[in-house]
């Protein structure tokens, strides 16, 4: 009984507390609220952790065994379930027993297992008749079939290195005090190629200073007789330190770390190695930039993309690429020899890319010649070339529209298979489709005709590929099609959404907003509470990741969860997320719209956006405006609540890079240009061209609230670009706010559900006025 009438007290408290709030006005109504840890619980249960596990059959990944068939892993109520797939017939078995597999995994692990959740992430049908597994970072083979048992598979390939494998399967390439070696996968014998190689100027080292591991960046030889990779000269580049919180002695981290600006950066010297004879061939050329065609380090997706070996071994053509990323060589050189030919050379008056999300150009030996990528017409297309002479032959693609991905050359049909965006008029520009072109050119042929964006997964021979395709709003249809038109094999997947649905989780709202020009249309997402009352007045928060390399959508297929949009909004705010201009995918003069002026962070469309936003929706309220973002979001974030104060009231902002000369020199000397001091006349004190781009130099502008938040062991933005504006603040007298995670990397790790609780109870309290819960503790379910 006392808990019934303490129920019925509580009622009677909660119906007079609205009676009483109801006669405040709207915008004073937020301040009389206390919310409380149902209140969270109720927007928690948008996480991510949380709806996920709720879309049923929602196939996005799959991986191929071979040509002719894949698997993939397909989840429902009833937990995961791992099938394959025949691809020429579309037929779909389980791989395997799961309740078997977990018992003899059980049984070599000596671990408790739940059949419904297994982590398997490689399924590969072994010669005798077992399956190879991966499970838990493991290799076993597996009997499920005679006497169910799995051991544990042969460690030859590996030992205790990252390794890089050789086509034949035979080889594994690892590095080992500064020096690449090899070892026989079915002996384990060990041979050591390289003899020069010394501290910090070592063989195949992967270190971009804001990335940085054990694997060895090269490229086997097609006949695996031959290594392409580099000797990396980091003598001379500026070093990074973090210290440790621990009890007793710190932890100290020390690496090579070059910044923007420095004078001496790492170098790279491009060799070719014998692998039998173990010699090693320099290729005729000074040392290179540690520069990509692409991304901010020599390796993109793993591997080494600008280098490209011919069928026979006997040359490789390869990307070089300035520092500031203006001028990019092609060139050929001699395996045997070392001579290296120039082919061709693009300059650009901001910088060069080789594709959107990948490395478009091919080398073509057999018919001397090769595909370009280029965005000289405003757009991304393919060239292609003459190989001897390094003339344009013909645009391949032309109008509108980028090439993304080229996923699929083959010289002999002279055909291309690529991913595209902005190419179908009257669709979403994002939405990426798969097609296919002649070498001759002409309009390319759609392969995904659904009004959707398409991921797409092509078989090793390319005669298929399995294309999920979905909106922001719909979830995935997962197919299988032929890549010679198109047509479809099988239906391998539809996602089920009516578990999730029944929680009364709502997609986000896509929108379209004006530019800062006046003309140009922004894409972006709006997320509102599912309760949303249009009579009242909603404090809005703007999340913002500038780019230039993404912006703050980031992919447009369908997602259970966008951060923790949707849980925010819960709580009474109204989300919105802008990709402004000065991110990509879209044209590459919207791409250039801040180059050189990295400080803009598309500050002026965020603002444009949300005004019109809020003329069309009278409960946005523009007098309650946050902000926030990580990594260069809180570097945005801070930008906003500085040069903004009369607009944004209250920021967040996570991991920053403050000031891209505390960051590392490739990602901001594309996007800034190299920084130029003036020592002369007026400007003898040395002011630099990057003065502007740096937030500790507004610190005085702060007027709202203002929350700063680093991990203090970041090995990508160090906490000292943090801990330039926290300087910057207490010199200028400004009250802020600052959480510093002593053991946390750059994306806070296991202070993530810490640190999301933290914000959104900054934003309750600051923005909204409201009274958050008391140390409310976020938990994901399994936690």
């Amino acid at each position: 009984m006392g808990v019934i009438n303490g129920k019925a007290r509580l009622c009677g408290a909660l119906v007079g507390g609205l009676l009483a709030t109801a006669a405040l006005p709207l915008a004073a109504q937020d301040a009389a609220r206390v919310l409380t840890a149902d209140d969270y619980a109720r927007a928690e249960a948008f996480m991510g952790y949380n709806t996920t596990p709720l879309l049923d059959h929602a196939v996005n990944t799959v991986t191929w065994q071979d040509d002719g068939h894949f698997w993939f892993r397909d989840h429902d109520a009833d937990g995961d379930h791992f099938r394959r797939v025949e691809a020429a017939t579309g037929a779909i078995s389980d791989a395997f027993d799961r309740v078997r597999l977990a018992a003899a995994l059980a049984k070599a692990t000596g671990k408790t297992l739940d059949a419904t959740k297994l982590a398997v992430t490689g399924i590969q049908p072994a010669v005798d008749g077992r399956l190879e597994i991966t499970f838990d970072k493991q290799h076993y083979l597996c009997d499920l079939q005679g006497k169910v048992g799995c051991v544990v598979a042969s460690t030859n390939a590996s030992g205790n290195q990252p390794v890089v494998v050789s086509p034949d399967g035979k080889l594994a390439a690892f590095i080992r005090d500064w020096n690449l070696w090899v070892r026989d996968v079915a002996s384990g014998a060990e041979t050591r190629l390289t003899n020069d190689g010394a501290t910090d100027y070592g063989y195949a080292t992967d270190n971009a200073g804001w990335t940085h591991s054990d694997r060895a960046i090269l490229v086997w030889s097609p006949d695996s007789s031959k290594i392409a990779t580099f000797q990396q000269d980091q003598r001379r580049t500026s070093e990074m330190v973090l210290v440790g919180t621990n009890v007793g002695a710190p932890k100290v981290e020390r690496w090579k770390y070059p910044f923007a600006g420095d004078e001496h950066v790492t170098m790279i010297e491009r060799v070719v190695i014998d692998v039998a004879a173990g010699a090693t061939t320099r290729l005729q050329m000074p040392p290179d930039q540690h520069r990509s065609t692409l991304c901010d380090d020599v390796s993109c997706d793993g591997g080494w993309e600008d280098v490209q070996w011919a069928p026979d071994g006997r040359t490789l053509a390869f990307a070089s690429t300035s520092r500031d990323h203006k001028d990019t060589w092609l060139r050929v050189a001699d395996a045997a020899t070392g001579a290296v030919r120039e082919v061709y050379h693009e300059h650009v008056p901001t910088y060069f890319e080789s594709g959107n999300g990948k490395v478009n150009w091919h080398y073509l030996p057999a018919s001397n010649e090769f595909i370009w990528f280029s965005e000289r017409a405003n757009w991304g297309d393919l060239y292609l070339y003459d190989l001897a002479t390094g003339k344009l032959k013909h645009a391949i693609t032309t109008g509108e529209g980028n090439v993304t991905q080229v996923l699929k050359v083959d010289p002999a049909s002279r055909t291309i298979w690529f991913r595209g965006v902005g190419m179908e008029p009257g669709r979403d520009p994002y939405y990426q489709h798969f097609y296919k072109i002649g070498f001759d050119g002409g309009r390319p042929q759609l392969l995904t005709p659904e009004d959707a964006d398409h991921s797409i997964s092509l078989s090793p021979d390319g005669t298929y590929f399995v294309d999920a395709y979905s909106t922001p709003t719909t979830p995935p249809v997962t197919v299988l099609r032929r890549s010679d038109d198109g047509s479809t094999v099988a239906g391998i997947a539809r996602a089920d959404d009516r578990r999730l649905r029944a929680t009364g989780w709502v997609p986000p709202t896509p929108i379209t907003v004006t530019a800062r020009d006046g003309k140009t249309t922004l894409y972006g997402l709006m997320f509102t509470p599912t309760d949303l009352d249009e009579a009242r007045r909603y404090p809005v928060v703007n999340y913002i990741y500038p780019g230039p390399q993404t912006g703050s959508v980031r992919g447009r297929s369908f997602s259970a969860a966008r951060n923790d949009h949707q849980a925010l909004a819960e709580l009474g705010f109204v989300v919105i997320a802008i990709d402004g201009m000065g991110t990509p995918w879209r044209s590459k003069s919207f791409h250039d719209a801040f180059g050189g002026d990295i400080g803009d962070n598309t500050l002026p469309d965020q603002v444009a956006g949300l005004r019109e936003l809020a003329a069309r929706h009278p409960w946005i309220d523009l007098d309650r405006v946050g902000v926030w973002g990580h990594s260069g979001g809180g570097y945005a974030t801070v930008d906003a609540m500085f040069t903004y104060p009369d607009f944004y009231k209250v920021g967040i902002a996570q991991a920053g890079n403050h000031d891209n000369r505390n960051y590392e020199d490739d990602w901001a000397e594309k996007w800034q240009g190299l920084e130029i001091v003036d020592k002369s006349g007026t400007n003898s004190d040395g002011s630099s061209n990057y003065d502007a781009q740096a937030n500790q130099n507004r610190a005085a502008n702060l007027q709202g609230k203002l929350l700063l938040a680093h991990g203090m062991m970041d090995d990508n933005v160090p906490p000292q670009n943090t801990l330039l504006v926290v300087d910057a603040l207490i010199k200028a007298n400004k009250d802020f706010d600052l959480l510093m995670f002593p053991n946390a990397r750059h994306s806070f790790g296991a202070d993530t559900n810490y640190m999301t609780r933290r914000r959104w109870d900054y934003f309750v309290r600051h923005l909204m006025g409201a009274t958050p819960p008391a140390q409310y503790r976020m938990q994901a379910p399994d936690q």
